[in-house]
């Protein structure tokens, strides 16, 4: 495994007046170390990306890096829509350490694939470090097809993929057409076991935040063959795997953690807090996993 099965695309804490909290950061990161990942995807969306300064995305990396002293991965997510300045954002990173970087598929442009591949290529030419890709066209408007990454897998360090399609036949034709010249992890909870049944690897993960141990054990018995025990967990935790994401993510996901004792604070605009409905649901699934 190049990065691991489980990484935790991890929440950024905010303070009352809304300043990055760096403290509850190393807390947060080394709490998701000890149940369960392998490693922390660091400022992707669950860590709220778009509304970080880059200045802040420096800071948040070398604090919890100083934190976690080389336990598990640490992957930083640095992709946008304009190539260049994804260049740019990279070389201040290059000197952290860190382990690899996540880049998404350029939002709002709307590339085509020639474009994609290029834009791709490009950042693989600017770095030695290991790139996964991401794809998620329910955020990006654009989709990744598998002939683009069966390309894009040839680049040496091109080496894994977060995909988030939701389409288990696209799924499928990835690791089809790329064998082990990529490594694919689900990027959505609920269809992290469907994913391994087709040759996915693992997942990066928004529910292990609260359930990663689980998860972590729903892995390795698949992995082992156990094929009963891991959808047995699968089903037990499909009702977090969902409610998690009833408003955009990461608002649930940081009001379950508020709620089970860390700082997570709120949400940056245009983000914001909850509606009573999600907070009564979070509770209510919270609570149903305590009692399981």
């Amino acid at each position: 495994m190049i990065f691991g099965r489980l990484l935790t695309a991890m929440i950024t804490p905010f303070d009352t007046e809304g300043k990055v909290n760096y403290q509850e950061a190393k807390r947060i990161a080394e709490y998701l170390m000890e149940n369960g990942n392998d490693g922390l995807v660091l400022i992707g969306t669950t860590g709220e990306s778009p509304t970080l300064a880059l200045n802040e995305k420096l800071k948040l990396v070398e604090e919890v890096m100083a934190g976690l002293k080389g336990r598990g991965k640490v992957i930083v997510g640095v992709g946008g829509n304009n190539t260049e300045e994804t260049i740019r954002t990279i070389k201040e990173f290059e000197n952290k350490g860190i382990d690899g970087i996540m880049v998404v598929t350029p939002y709002y442009n709307k590339p085509t694939q020639k474009g994609l591949y290029l834009h791709f290529e490009k950042i693989a030419q600017s770095t030695t470090l290991p790139i996964m890709l991401y794809n998620v066209p329910s955020r990006t408007g654009c989709n990744l097809l598998p002939g683009t990454i069966k390309e894009l897998a040839k680049i040496k360090n091109i080496v894994a993929i977060k995909e988030a399609s939701g389409d288990l036949n696209q799924v499928s034709e990835i690791i089809r057409l790329c064998g082990e010249n990529i490594q694919v992890l689900s990027g959505d909870d609920s269809l992290t076991l469907p994913m391994l049944s087709v040759g996915a690897i693992g997942v990066v993960s928004v529910a292990s935040h609260i359930v990663g141990k689980e998860i972590k054990e729903m892995i390795e018995s698949f992995s082992k063959g156990d094929v009963k025990k891991a959808t047995a967990i699968h089903l037990k935790l499909m009702p977090i795997f969902k409610n998690l994401f009833v408003e955009s993510n990461p608002i649930p996901v940081k009001l379950a953690m508020n709620l089970i004792g860390f700082n997570a604070g709120q949400c940056r605009l245009p983000l914001c807090s909850p509606n009573d409905s999600t907070v009564e649901l979070i509770k209510k699934t919270l609570e149903e996993l305590k009692q399981e």
